[in-house]
């Protein structure tokens, strides 16, 4: 059976429900979506004990960093490093805090089954509401495939999940916070670079799914009219809002939901993000100018340098941000940064591998070369203007 948690796409160990769950709270989110009872829905699960808190991989990294940062203070050689991730800490704090806070906010607050719903549809405008429902997506780069194929298994078009998936890691907005917190004003050209490429490339997909040049087994059946007609996101807003007693119980279990989508975030991401630290910190402190700016200045050689280096590494969106910001800091040549950013999502293998295995070969194959050109011409016209 595959062990990948249908929810948020990390590896699961706690087996319920005919699929593996990397938590309890990934679990509860499923009995939830599919009206599963949780008392009385999984009487083996009582028997199946959940990951031991020392063995997360957010803890193990922690203390990695902790004893680091610790010996770096007091070792002369490593001092380097202690002021290049203090400096990391100082610049993105906040962008931290406030971006997981919005991540549980929409965790709790936003229903998936919006998504389900409007990805249905095999229209221009879909590839829209993909875009803007990436954009709300909490997720990072990884976590994001099991819930895109999900999507397509429910009815979305290949478009809209090609959409979704270039979106999602670079548009949504805890993301979006962080790279605030990193590039300042500059992140604008980033997200809404995200949000241009997403569109053009599903818009795309969508001619090669007319043509028959994609596989899109949803495609030659036609819309569920049901879906369409009788749902409307506006309306349901507003029941929901209409039918919400203002209760202190209910504004505490609010925000006990609010905290706990919140530290599922942190669990899933924060790893990645203190590995990316890591490795920008070490960059910064040992690795020569010089050699910057001979491979990843703000040249066409160093966008193909950039672009190679982004293909390689396997580094969650969270953990790109250092590098990327890193790569600016270094060369000042922002386009590389971008081209870092949106390269690693384009190019990443795991993700081509999986829509290969769940949609198609000629689906996987077109991503990077659709996406690929955008982001090099974006990238070099970047370092030319900013």
């Amino acid at each position: 059976m595959d062990k990948t948690d249908p929810i948020c796409g990390m590896k699961g160990t706690i087996k319920a429900h005919d699929h593996y769950f990397c938590s309890e709270t990934c679990k509860e989110k499923y009995e939830r979506q599919h009206n599963i009872p949780h008392e009385t829905s999984c009487p083996s699960c009582s028997s199946v004990k959940p990951k031991k808190w020392y063995k997360e991989r957010l803890f193990i990294i922690g203390i990695i960093v902790i004893v680091l940062v610790t010996a770096s203070y007091f070792l002369p050689f490593l001092k380097p490093f202690f002021d290049a991730f203090m400096d990391y800490l100082g610049l993105i704090w906040w962008a931290v805090l406030l971006g997981f806070l919005v991540g549980g906010i929409i965790d709790y607050f936003i229903p998936r089954e919006y998504i389900k719903k409007y990805l249905s549809r095999h229209r221009k405008r879909t590839v829209l509401y993909a875009v803007m429902f990436g954009f709300l997506m909490t997720a990072c780069s990884h976590g994001i495939l099991a819930i895109a194929m999900e999507l397509y298994k429910k009815g979305a078009s290949t478009s809209a999940v090609v959409a979704f998936l270039l979106a999602s890691p670079w548009a949504n907005l805890p993301i979006t916070v962080l790279l605030f917190g990193f590039f300042g004003l500059k992140a604008a050209f980033i997200i809404i670079s995200a949000l241009v490429i997403a569109m053009i490339t599903g818009l795309i997909y969508q001619i090669l799914e007319r043509r028959g040049m994609v596989e899109c087994s949803h495609c030659e059946q036609g819309e569920d009219k049901s879906i369409l007609t009788d749902f409307s996101i506006i309306k349901d807003v507003k029941r929901r809002w209409k039918e919400y007693d203002f209760t202190a119980k209910n504004n505490v279990d609010a925000i006990k939901g609010t905290i706990k989508g919140s530290w599922s975030l942190t669990k899933m991401v924060m790893w990645w993000l203190l590995v990316g630290m890591l490795m920008a910190a070490f960059a910064r402190a040992y690795v020569s100018h010089d050699l910057f700016i001979t491979y990843m200045g703000p040249t066409l050689l160093g966008l193909v340098v950039t672009l190679l280096f982004a293909t390689i590494i396997e580094v969650c969106s969270e953990g790109s941000s250092p590098l990327a910001f890193e790569i600016f800091n270094q060369t000042g040549a922002f386009g590389n940064s971008f081209t870092f950013l949106m390269a690693g999502v384009a190019t990443d293998y795991t993700e081509i591998g999986l829509i290969w295995h769940n949609i198609g070969k000629k689906a996987a194959l077109w991503l990077p070369i659709i996406t690929v050109p955008q982001i090099l011409i974006l990238g070099y016209l970047f370092n030319i203007f900013i």
